[in-house]
Parts: C-alpha cells; sequence; structure tokens
C-alpha cells in the first residue's frame, strides 16, 4: 500500500468502519463485478458544514449501476475552525474531491474500465465524474466559482458535474456533515 493512501485516512458507510482506500477499492470492484455488463458511474464529490468552532468536509464516493443499484462510502475531515469564506470552503471541498480522485490512478482506472470491456458491444458502460457543490443559476452564490472549480476537475480527466447534477456533493455528501 502507497504512503499517499495511508495520509488519507478512512472511510466508512452504514455496514463497514474503518476502511482504507484499497478496501474501497476492492468493494468498487466487487460490486462492479456483479453486473459485468452495466452502466458505472463512479462519482466521488464533498460538500461542508461551518459548526460553531470547526468546519466538516465529507467526500462521498458513490458508484452506481443505473438501475441496479449502488455502493456507497464516505470520508470525513474536520477543519477545527470556522470557515467562513465560500471561495476558500468552495475551493477546499474541490481540493478534497481532487484528492480522491487522485487515488484512481491509471492503473486502477484501467482496472475497473476492463471489467466492462468485454461488454461494451452488448451496452455496458464506466464513467467517472467529480460532483461539485455548486450552481450555475442566477440565484445561486457559487455561480462565480463554477468555471474555475469546473477546469479544476476536467484538468484531472473526470467529468464535472454541477447543481443540480451533483448528487453526490449535495444530497449524499451533505446528510453527514450536519
Amino acid at each position: 500500500m502507497s504512503t499517499e493512501v495511508n495520509n488519507i485516512g478512512y472511510f466508512h458507510n452504514l455496514k463497514e468502519r474503518n476502511m482504507n482506500f484499497e478496501d474501497v477499492f476492492d468493494r468498487i470492484i466487487k460490486f462492479m463485478k456483479l453486473y459485468r455488463n452495466g452502466n458505472f458511474r463512479l462519482m466521488i464529490g464533498t460538500d461542508s458544514q461551518v459548526h460553531d468552532k470547526y468546519t466538516v468536509f465529507i467526500t462521498g464516493i458513490v458508484i452506481l449501476n443505473e438501475g441496479k443499484g449502488a455502493w456507497a462510502c464516505i470520508h470525513k475531515v474536520v477543519i477545527r475552525e470556522r470557515m467562513k469564506h465560500l471561495h476558500e470552503r468552495i475551493s477546499k471541498e474541490t481540493s478534497l474531491t481532487e484528492e480522491i480522485v487522485s487515488l484512481f490512478n491509471e492503473e486502477r482506472k484501467n482496472i475497473l474500465i476492463n471489467i466492462v470491456l468485454p461488454y461494451i458491444y452488448k451496452g455496458a458502460s464506466f464513467t467517472m465524474e467529480g460532483h461539485l457543490d455548486i450552481g450555475a443559476g442566477n440565484r445561486n452564490k457559487t455561480r462565480i466559482f463554477v468555471e474555475e472549480m469546473i477546469s479544476r476537475i476536467e484538468s484531472m480527466g473526470v467529468e464535472p458535474k454541477i447543481k443540480p447534477d451533483s448528487f453526490v456533493a449535495s444530497s449524499y455528501a451533505n446528510r453527514f456533515t450536519k
């Protein structure tokens, strides 16, 4: 196991706690092998919540097989300060998403792609998305950061999603920030 994985910390979901990234990656492989001809979306996104004396960041990892279910887990980071500036917080959310995305290096991505590759002609697919808790609507305070954060995610070779399509950040991860 590389040192980069050890520095990330632990992941958990409702059934399992204290998983390292290798455990998470193994769960994703097992899930995908259940339906090798599935339409898989690997989605990673972060949300945050400012509390009285700290800020909580939750990064969600979700592997979705369209119409067949999903497997998911979260990673929690607590910053011992109130991050009140919106740009700082959105940038940190994007950084944490990028950090997890980077763990899916070319070798790991190829392992996942090779699961569905023999079934591509039968409709199987695999995509990887970075979900950002920002929106482009006129009433959304985060709209001024959309271009910057999308560029960061795109530069990693991952498809960016913003509200209302960024449900891993805006819904799944959000539930655990409170």
